[in-house]
């Protein structure tokens, strides 16, 4: 019997292509042997490679003519995580991991996820969704106008569609504002302002059912920047941060967190895995984002957390197949 072919789809058109291609070159070199891994490249201009060799998408996907059996899905970003992928591979019929079409738009699309958790009563930090037409350019100036008037210092600013921090600044002047504006106006038509809560940094692992719990929390991961006041995207793939597993908040403010974790993975309709962070502040716990797609790289927080709870890397990467190939 031959090993089952685990296609890992990695690299993409976005921002995030670099973090995608070591998200998946980890996969492909920790793969358990029962698998025959197959490296998937999509490139920036949107063709498809298999171990280096141009290919249609149907010479990929289709079992039938010789394709792989199922896609780990390690693309992030743009594509990756929008839900566009998730349709491709559903037009093949074919199992992938990670969450599906709907859930993954959901996420991707910052404003939308907002709706999401409000509605399911979820703590989020106080924002502004600023919009522009597809064709419009970026007035920075203007919006900040608009937030400056609405919602006082500090600011969060962050694109409406990208993950692993590209384009959030910190601001606490007009002038930074505009600045910030302008520069996460370069990933997309819409941008977010939210409240700047002052506190600390944490995530929360989603792993489905593991050890007997349809939503396992791993263990949460406090962060603390060594270089940068935020978790920014250096920072993430840097190594230039100290991250407490297990966290050392207290038992109250560690259900809080979990029981959040499986709220929002719950709202959004995750699938799989997900990792949700947050800020324990004095204010409370606030809800900042869920990632549908968590980084697998030897610096990425949702492998620490498994590692910790007891599951090292290649036994994390048979879970997540198991869970794709059973629920296709």
């Amino acid at each position: 019997m031959r090993n089952l072919r685990v296609g890992v789809a990695r690299g993409g058109p976005s921002s995030e292509y670099e973090v995608s291609l070591k998200t998946g070159g980890e996969i492909l070199r920790h793969l358990p042997e029962k698998y025959k891994g197959v490296d998937l490249l999509f490139d920036k201009k949107s063709n498809w490679h298999s171990w280096g060799y141009p290919k249609k998408p149907h010479q990929i996907f289709a079992p039938e003519r010789g394709g792989v059996d199922i896609v780990f899905n390690a693309l992030h970003g743009e594509f990756g995580e929008d839900g566009r992928a998730q349709q491709l591979f559903e037009s093949f019929n074919i199992p992938y991991t990670g969450s599906q079409i709907a859930p993954s738009a959901f996420a991707m699309k910052k404003h939308l996820a907002r709706d999401m958790f409000l509605r399911h009563g979820l703590k989020i930090p106080r924002g502004f969704v600023l919009k522009k037409d597809e064709n419009e350019k970026w007035d920075a100036e203007y919006f900040a106008g608009r937030v400056f008037n609405s919602m006082p210092p500090l600011w969060v600013v962050k694109p409406g569609a990208a993950g692993s921090s590209v384009g959030v600044s910190i601001c606490k002047s007009f002038s930074e504002l505009v600045l910030g504006i302008g520069n996460a106006g370069k990933y997309g038509n819409v941008v977010l302002v939210e409240e700047f809560i002052k506190g600390v940094e944490a995530t929360c692992g989603i792993l489905e059912d593991f050890r007997g719990e349809r939503e396992y929390t791993l263990p949460i991961i406090e962060i603390v920047p060594t270089k940068e006041n935020f978790f920014g995207y250096d920072s993430k793939y840097s190594g230039s941060t100290r991250e407490i597993c297990p966290a050392g908040f207290e038992r109250k403010v560690k259900r809080e967190i979990e029981n959040m974790a499986k709220e929002a993975h719950r709202a959004l309709g995750c699938r799989h895995y997900s990792r949700a962070d947050f800020i324990v502040s004095d204010r409370g716990v606030f809800l900042l984002e869920v990632n549908t797609l968590p980084g697998l790289t030897s610096e990425s927080l949702f492998p620490k957390a498994a590692s910790a709870a007891g599951l090292e890397f290649p036994a994390l990467l048979d879970h997540i197949i198991s869970l794709a190939l059973n629920r296709h």
